[in-house]
């Protein structure tokens, strides 16, 4: 999302504006902190925060005071606090995944001139909640509410993909029930399971052509917290104008809209590689 739009979406701060710049240049401690993951003897937390250690213990000082940090007695290491800990949680708790993701999915809309539909995991599958058009209107049958077929959408691929395989069998079976066998698209286990490590492995699901042809599209996961998938983020758009290659312009760019979405949700930056270890695929 370009900075522009992340400003006027207010994503992030505007420049120009006069801070105090003691604050941000303590704030790197804290950032530090939250990038490793882990408690920190000083030497290698200043280095971190690119300053000595002599700067950076008195702001750490300040900090344990407020409660953002807190030091380790047995080992000295320093870690975040109480206070960093509870307002990270009132964050989260204030998190909703759709709204944090419209004004990203709208900017990829405008950027690549695709449409984009944002989808979550409803009682019956994966359901299509938002859809912003593209310059040129698509011809499909997508609308706010419509459930996507799990094998034969990118956007069902993907949550089968990310979701753990019992919940995928149960709603495959529903999926025929409720979709009728054209639609549905009933595939063979072993051709499912090998789709879906093409979409582990590219971190996008795509479909060419399927379910509506002359349409492709790819889908990209977005992770919250816990490393779990709660949306789907999908560009679609005309097959002539649509570069269906795994590493193409369209791939790259849903991917990395969605790892941003994924950021602001306080998703840890491997979370792909988590997911994916969870649910014990490759």
């Amino acid at each position: 999302m370009p900075a522009a739009d992340a400003a006027s979406s207010g994503l992030a701060p505007e420049k120009g504006r006069r801070g105090i710049q003691s604050i941000e240049v303590g704030g790197q401690l804290l950032l530090a902190l939250g990038a490793q993951g882990r408690p920190m003897p000083l030497r290698e937390l200043a280095k971190a925060a690119d300053m000595a250690p002599g700067k950076a213990h008195p702001y750490l000082v300040s900090f344990a005071k407020l409660g953002l940090v807190t030091q380790e007695p047995s080992t000295g290491y320093y870690w975040l606090g109480p206070t960093a800990m509870q307002l990270g949680l009132v964050t989260l708790r204030m998190l909703n995944p759709v709204r944090e993701a419209t004004p990203y999915a709208q900017a990829l809309a405008r950027e690549t001139g695709h449409s984009v539909g944002l989808s979550v995991w409803g009682n019956q599958g994966p359901t299509m909640v938002f859809l912003f058009d593209a310059i040129y209107p698509l011809h499909t049958n997508i609308r706010t509410g419509t459930v996507m077929s799990l094998a034969g959408t990118a956007t069902g691929r993907l949550f089968a993909a990310y979701l753990p395989a019992k919940l995928i069998e149960e709603s495959l079976l529903e999926d025929e029930r409720r979709l009728g066998p054209d639609i549905a698209k009933p595939i063979d286990a072993d051709e499912l399971q090998e789709m879906l490590k093409q979409v582990r492995r590219h971190g996008v699901s795509r479909a060419v052509n399927n379910p509506t042809p002359g349409v492709c599209s790819f889908a990209a996961p977005v992770f919250d917290y816990s490393g779990n998938i709660v949306l789907g983020m999908t560009l679609m758009g005309r097959t002539r104008s649509f570069d269906a290659h795994w590493n193409g312009p369209q791939a790259t760019a849903v991917r990395a809209c969605a790892q941003e979405v994924s950021k602001r949700l306080g998703s840890p930056a491997h979370s792909l590689a988590q997911a994916n270890s969870k649910l014990g695929r490759v």
